[in-house]
C-alpha cells in the first residue's frame, strides 16, 4: 500500500469482485447481466467500498443496482460516489420496507457489511437484513469474508451471512476454510491483487492446503530396484472378536495406497476375515487369553510378528488392560506409529508414553477422542479456535496430530526452540464420510504412507486429501467399498503428474 497510488488495491479487488459477480449472474439469468437485479448490503469501511465499486461496474453493464446502507454517514465516499454516478440507487437501512424489498427480490446480493477487520456476530439490524436476503431467490456473494465469521478462526459466534460464493482478495483467510466459517463461505474465489510475493517474503502462513498436484508429487512410486520390503512394510494391530471389520477396513486402506506389504496382527477370527478379503495380507494370529475380551493382550507376541517400517494401532481393538499393554509395547518401538480409535482412549490416562517417544508419532482423533486425550485443552476451544487447539494439543503430546472433521487439520508439535510450522487444512471431503469405518480406512492410508517414508505431517495431509477425494467419488454408501475408491483416486492422482 505504501508503494502503490491510493485506491489501486481497492480498484483491483472491486474489478475482480465484479467479474465474479457477472459469472454468478450469467449462470442464473440465461447468460446476461443486463436487467439483473443486484442489492448491496453495505457497511462502513473498505469492505463496503469494494462492494460499492463493484456495484458501479455492474450498473454500467446493465444491471439494476441498489445499495442498502447500514451506516450512511460512514459509507465509503469514493465507492458511494462511483455507484451514484453510474446510476445506482441508494437506500438507508433505516427505511426498512424498501431495504427489505431490494434484498429479498434481488438476483444477487453482495455482502459488504464487514471484512477481515470485523469481529463478533452481525448486529441486529444487519442480521435482519441478511436473513431477508437469504430467504429470497438471490445468490449471496460475500466480499472477502462472510460477515459474522471470525477471520482468523472460522468461529461463528452468532448471526452471520451464509454465502453461496465468497470472493476473497490476495489469499485465502483461515476463517474461510476451518470450523463453521467453512460452511458459511460457499464456493471460494481468490482474486489476485498483487500481494502474494510480498506476503511470502514477510511471514509464514498460518495454514497451508495441499493441491492435487502437491499430493501426487508426495505419493510413493516404486522404482525398478524396489522390493516389497523396500516399498514399506506396515504392521497393523486392529480388530477384536467384537469388531473384526475395523481391521479389514484398515488393511484395505493401506493396500489401496500402494504399500509393499501389510502385516496384520490380531486374534484368529480377525486375521481369518482379513485374509479372506485380502489374500496378500500376511497374518499373524495372537491368542486372546482368558479375560482379554477377544482382543490381543500379549505385547511380546505382537512384536514377534516380524519387522515393519511403521505400525497402525487402535481400530476396533477394545480398551482392555491387555490392549493397553500392547499399545505401550508398540509405542516403545523405534519406528513410526499411527495411533487411532481405541488406542487413543487407552492413552488418555498415560500421555507421558507419547512424550517419551523419539520416533515419529501420528495421532488421529475425532473431536470426542480429542477431548478425552487432551483435557487440558478446553472443549470450547475447538469451536472458538480449532487451529489453535490443534497446535496446543500437538505440542502437549509432542506428536503430530490429525484432527478429523469437516476440515481435517494436521499440526506438528512445537518445541526445542523450533516453530511448529503452518497447520495443514484439508480441502477435500464430503459429509458422506461421517460413517462407521471411514476413519479406519483413513488410518490404513496414512499408515501406509508412514511406512513408505513420509513424515507424519506429510502422511496425514496426503491421506486426508486422498480419503476426501475418494469419499467425493463414492458419494453415499457404507465404508466397506471406500478402499476401492482410494485405490482409484491414488491411480488417478499419479497419472496427473506422470
Amino acid at each position: 500500500m505504501a508503494r502503490l497510488p491510493e485506491g489501486v488495491l481497492m480498484s483491483r479487488a472491486a474489478t475482480g469482485l465484479a467479474v465474479s459477480c457477472m459469472r454468478v449472474l450469467r449462470a442464473r439469468t440465461s447468460g446476461t447481466v443486463v436487467g439483473a437485479s443486484v442489492a448491496i448490503l453495505c457497511g462502513a469501511g473498505n469492505n463496503g467500498g469494494d462492494a460499492l465499486y463493484a456495484g458501479a461496474s455492474l450498473r454500467r453493464r446493465g444491471a439494476r443496482v441498489t445499495a442498502v446502507l447500514l451506516a450512511p454517514e460512514h459509507a465509503h465516499p469514493g465507492g458511494l460516489g462511483a455507484l451514484r454516478r453510474a446510476g445506482g440507487r441508494v437506500v438507508p437501512a433505516s427505511e426498512a420496507a424498501p431495504a427489505v424489498q431490494a434484498l429479498s427480490r434481488a438476483d444477487l446480493v453482495l455482502d459488504g457489511v464487514v471484512g477481515i477487520g470485523g469481529s463478533g456476530p452481525l448486529r441486529p439490524a444487519a442480521a435482519e437484513l441478511a436473513a431477508a436476503a437469504e430467504q429470497g431467490p438471490a445468490a449471496v456473494v460475500a466480499v472477502d469474508l462472510p460477515s459474522g465469521v471470525q477471520p482468523d478462526t472460522g468461529e461463528v459466534p452468532g448471526p452471520a451471512v451464509c454465502a453461496d460464493v465468497t470472493v476473497t482478495f490476495g489469499c485465502l483467510k483461515p476463517g474461510l476454510v476451518v470450523a463453521a466459517g467453512r460452511r458459511c463461505s460457499g464456493a471460494i474465489s481468490v482474486v489476485d491483487i498483487g500481494l502474494l510475493p510480498d506476503l511470502r517474503a514477510a511471514a509464514e502462513p498460518a495454514l497451508v492446503r495441499y493441491s492435487d498436484a502437491d499430493v501426487a508429487r508426495l505419493l510413493p512410486r516404486p522404482t525398478s530396484t524396489d522390493s516389497k520390503y523396500s516399498r514399506g512394510v506396515l504392521g497393523i494391530v486392529a480388530g477384536s472378536r467384537r469388531f473384526p471389520g475395523a481391521a479389514v477396513l484398515t488393511a484395505g486402506g493401506a493396500l489401496a495406497t500402494g504399500v509393499g506389504m501389510v502385516r496384520m496382527v490380531s486374534v484368529r477370527p480377525v486375521v481369518s476375515e482379513v485374509r479372506t478379503r485380502y489374500p496378500s495380507v500376511v497374518g499373524t494370529e495372537v491368542s486372546d487369553a482368558p479375560g482379554s475380551e477377544g482382543t490381543v493382550s500379549d505385547p511380546e507376541a505382537v512384536l514377534a510378528a516380524g519387522r515393519v517400517q511403521a505400525w497402525v494401532i487402535g481400530p476396533g481393538l477394545g480398551v482392555t488392560a491387555g490392549a493397553a499393554a500392547v499399545v505401550e509395547g508398540i509405542l516403545a518401538q523405534d519406528v513410526p506409529v499411527l495411533v487411532d480409535a481405541d488406542a487413543l482412549t487407552l492413552l488418555a490416562g498415560s500421555p507421558a508414553v507419547l512424550r517419551s517417544r523419539t520416533a515419529p508419532t501420528l495421532l488421529t482423533p475425532h473431536d470426542g477422542e480429542f477431548a478425552r486425550l487432551f483435557p487440558a485443552v478446553p472443549e470450547e476451544n475447538l469451536a472458538r479456535d480449532r487451529v489453535g487447539a490443534v497446535r496446543a494439543a500437538a505440542s502437549l503430546a509432542e506428536a503430530t496430530l490429525l484432527l478429523k472433521g469437516d476440515a481435517t487439520l494436521v499440526a506438528d508439535p512445537a518445541g526445542d526452540g523450533r516453530a511448529a510450522g503452518p497447520v495443514v487444512v484439508n480441502g477435500t471431503g464430503t459429509p458422506w464420510l461421517a460413517s462407521a469405518g471411514s476413519g479406519d480406512v483413513l488410518s490404513g492410508v496414512a499408515g501406509a504412507l508412514l511406512a513408505t517414508g513420509l513424515s507424519p505431517r506429510e502422511a496425514g495431509a496426503v491421506a486426508s486429501h486422498v480419503h476426501g477425494l475418494a469419499g467425493q467419488r463414492r458419494g453415499g454408501g457404507s465404508s466397506s467399498d471406500l478402499a476401492s475408491e482410494v485405490e482409484a483416486t491414488v491411480a488417478e492422482l499419479r497419472r496427473e503428474v506422470a
